[in-house]
């Protein structure tokens, strides 16, 4: 099977809906006419994409669309992923080993160490809802 190119989804390319959108089922085809977001690294564009199905969708996150030529690709990653198993997926970082280890990942550290706020201001905002009574 030929390499496809990897490369950003532009104004005009033929796109494929990887997963169910409103009206759109997964595996429609359509054609981007819109592209809005930013384009930074860890960016978060969005696309208003035209489906063969008559549907129009704005605001369709990129992890949503796959680009028409690569559809083939992607569907045989996603299978493969699939059948490694959730023991092989936690070293690619797509789940957790056990619950209790999730369950770890989701409790605060010791001084609030899991937020990215910082302390003082999770401190004050807790102070000023307890004096709002909320």
């Amino acid at each position: 099977m030929a390499k496809v190119k990897v490369r950003a989804i532009r104004k005009g390319d033929k796109v494929v809906a990887t997963a169910d959108l409103a009206g759109v089922p997964e595996g429609t085809t359509g054609k981007v006419r819109l592209i809005n977001g930013f384009s930074r690294p860890g960016s978060w564009m969005r696309y208003w994409v035209f489906f063969d199905n008559g549907v129009d969708l704005g605001s369709v996150g990129s992890d949503k669309l796959v680009r028409a030529k690569a559809w083939p690709e992607y569907q045989a990653e996603r299978e493969r992923r699939a059948a490694l198993g959730p023991e092989e997926a936690v070293g690619a970082g797509t789940a957790t080993a056990t619950p209790d280890a999730a369950a770890e990942a989701d409790a605060p550290a010791e001084g609030g160490a899991a937020s990215r706020v910082p302390a003082h201001l999770l401190e004050r905002t807790k102070n000023r809802r307890q004096a709002l009574g909320i």
